[in-house]
């Protein structure tokens, strides 16, 4: 169907699609999670916020499956390398994500206030870590991971859980985190009303403003601090996947060199600053679905611009630069990405209308008195 080159840059586009997907879909119920302990005063209000999100949240990990699949079917290397060196982060995700199904089940099955308020904080577990690690995970791609291969291709890490922990990932944690919560946050706005719309709107308010603060802040820190990564060597782009074959060295300024040569993605912090905004405008006026679109827009707007800023990059290695892993070489072979890319023609458009009929279908305004009259149905 297509060339391997441009294979290449298709799945590149894809599985940051699938992030962005992922992002916009679970991170909206996973920040109503976030939010639940503190923008629910009471019993009610709580299961008013749990069933803003109730009947889609299983529906949405979908985004979550599919994104792990295809970078695992598409970018091996990446694959094997990151849920090694990053095993201990991916676990603490894993054991986040175990307290949302079993929270959403079993919270409301005992009339115990101890019970229930256990529960809240474990659904509150469960959407924050998650969004603050794979911040964390993102903030260590720019500083580089420390990994290298043998001739065999094998890769060794040589890193800890704590070694990413530092102050910059830190901050891209804090980024991811408030992005998170924010859309969550007028999500809630957009399916709530009265007391909890007032208080979703202001944590929107607040999660916003920390969001480009932090935001502004990485940017400023990866211009003045953080050196980037180059490829110097020629890199013959339809050949096949050899990630030793390249020479690659770190320079200062380097994570910005895609803006200078392509100027037009500027608009992606741009598109950051501008859906935040005019969510929070949009929110307020009471046009909260436009403005849950523009909130959707933001979360583009920054996982575009770390995209285009690491691009051809996808994995650096502090260890070993040469060893570090780009779109061009660390891919799966063409007949793989040409038969993943048919499935994710016919499935892919499937899951998007599915996703769509049943918002629709279970949309509207989330209220008191619809969660006592359905007391032995919602959550």
């Amino acid at each position: 169907m297509f060339d391997y080159e441009t294979l290449k840059i298709v799945w590149w586009l894809l599985v940051g699609v699938l992030l962005v997907g992922f992002a916009i879909m679970d991170g909206h119920d996973m920040g109503v999670g976030t939010l639940l302990p503190f923008v629910g005063k009471d019993d009610t209000e709580r299961r008013v916020v749990i069933n803003t999100v109730g009947p889609h949240w299983d529906g949405n990990q979908v985004w979550f499956i599919t994104g792990g699949g295809a970078i695992f079917a598409a970018w091996p290397l990446v694959y094997a390398t990151a849920f090694s060196g990053f095993y201990w982060a991916m676990l603490a995700v894993l054991w986040a994500l175990f307290f949302r199904p079993v929270g959403f089940d079993y919270r409301s099955k005992i009339h115990h206030p101890t019970w229930r308020k256990t529960w809240d904080w474990g659904l509150f577990v469960g959407g924050a870590v998650p969004p603050l690690i794979f911040g964390v995970a993102f903030g260590n791609l720019f500083l580089g991971v420390p990994f290298q291969f043998d001739d065999h291709l094998v890769s060794t890490y040589t890193g800890s859980f704590w070694a990413l922990l530092n102050p910059f990932a830190l901050l891209c944690g804090v980024v991811s985190s408030a992005m998170i919560t924010f859309h969550g946050a007028i999500y809630l706005a957009h399916r709530t009303q009265g007391e909890l719309q007032w208080r979703a709107l202001r944590a929107a308010g607040f999660f916003g403003g920390l969001m480009l603060l932090a935001f502004a802040a990485a940017g400023l820190w990866l211009w003045m601090g953080v050196p980037g990564y180059v490829i110097q060597s020629a890199v013959d782009t339809a050949a096949l996947p050899n990630p030793l074959g390249k020479t690659v060295v770190r320079e200062a300024g380097a994570w910005f060199a895609n803006y200078q040569r392509q100027p037009a993605t500027i608009a992606l912090p741009a598109l950051a600053f501008a859906g935040v905004l005019g969510a929070q405008a949009l929110a307020r006026s009471g046009r909260s679905m436009a403005a849950f679109w523009a909130s959707s827009l933001a979360i583009v707007g920054v996982i575009g611009t770390a995209g285009a800023a690491l691009f051809p990059f996808i994995m650096p290695s502090s260890l070993d630069p040469n060893a570090s892993l780009t779109v061009w070489d660390s891919v799966s072979s063409r007949l793989t990405l040409n038969i993943m890319l048919w499935a994710t023609l016919i499935f892919m458009p499937i899951i998007i209308l599915y996703t769509g009929w049943a918002y629709r279908v279970m949309g509207g305004k989330v209220t008191a008195a619809y969660v006592r009259e359905n007391n032995h149905s919602a959550y």
